[in-house]
């Protein structure tokens, strides 16, 4: 008797691919992709571009909590059974998303190791993230948290490359993610233009030797 052979289950192909329960949007630079308040049935994965997730507090002030790059999954909140969403996820740049229904990620969660695997260790490695920024905000100054958000957008650590090219971000963004005022973020911006560690050409480059100011003491 012949035995079926069974496809093996290949996490980048399901991530790379549409299906019945997944498709991919394309989102213009400042589109949201949701509201804090909307309700939460999906799990989105970033294929390429940035996204930034910010939460609104009862008298309309913004704090950006995260932002996100290729690779990254966001709304994973509603698989803990949350219905509405927490924060607002918006495109920082032209963004290209793999919308997954609830259903099938947990499906594919409880049938597929290799991806649970993946999705775990993305999970990890945001909340390892997160604890970096609250030590950053309480213990670091201006210029390091500063010079570390703009290396972590560039993804430093994620290639061999000396520099890489980010996506546009205001310097008001900048400021609310770093806790500090925008006046501040144009000095040190200023500062490391003058020292090469970035340079404006066709958007914004951050050289490696960026690393510098945070190994500093």
């Amino acid at each position: 008797m012949t035995k079926v052979k069974v496809p093996v289950f290949n996490a980048e192909a399901f991530l790379s691919s549409t299906g019945v329960a997944r498709k991919v949007v394309e989102y213009q630079r400042k589109e949201t992709i949701f509201a804090q308040g909307n309700s939460s049935n999906h799990v989105m994965y970033i294929r390429e571009g940035g996204v930034k997730l910010s939460v609104v507090n009862e008298v309309s002030k913004e704090a950006i909590v995260a932002i996100l790059g290729p690779g990254d999954f966001f709304g994973e909140v509603c698989l803990s059974g949350q219905k509405i969403s927490v924060s607002t996820a918006t495109a920082i740049t032209p963004a290209t998303v793999l919308v997954i229904e609830k259903a099938e990620m947990v499906r594919v969660l409880h049938a597929e190791h290799e991806f649970s695997d993946l999705f775990i260790k993305c999970m990890l490695s945001r909340n390892i993230r997160v604890e970096e920024d609250l030590i950053d905000q309480l213990f670091n100054s201006t210029e390091k948290r500063l010079a570390r958000t703009l290396l972590l957008l560039a993804r430093y650590g994620k290639n061999d490359h000396p520099e890489k090219l980010i996506p546009p971000i205001s310097q008001e963004t900048l400021a609310e993610m770093i806790g500090t005022t925008r006046s501040r973020v144009n000095l040190f911006m200023n500062k490391f233009k003058r020292l090469g560690f970035v340079h404006s050409n066709g958007g914004l480059h951050i050289n490696s030797s960026l690393l510098s100011v945070v190994l500093h003491d």
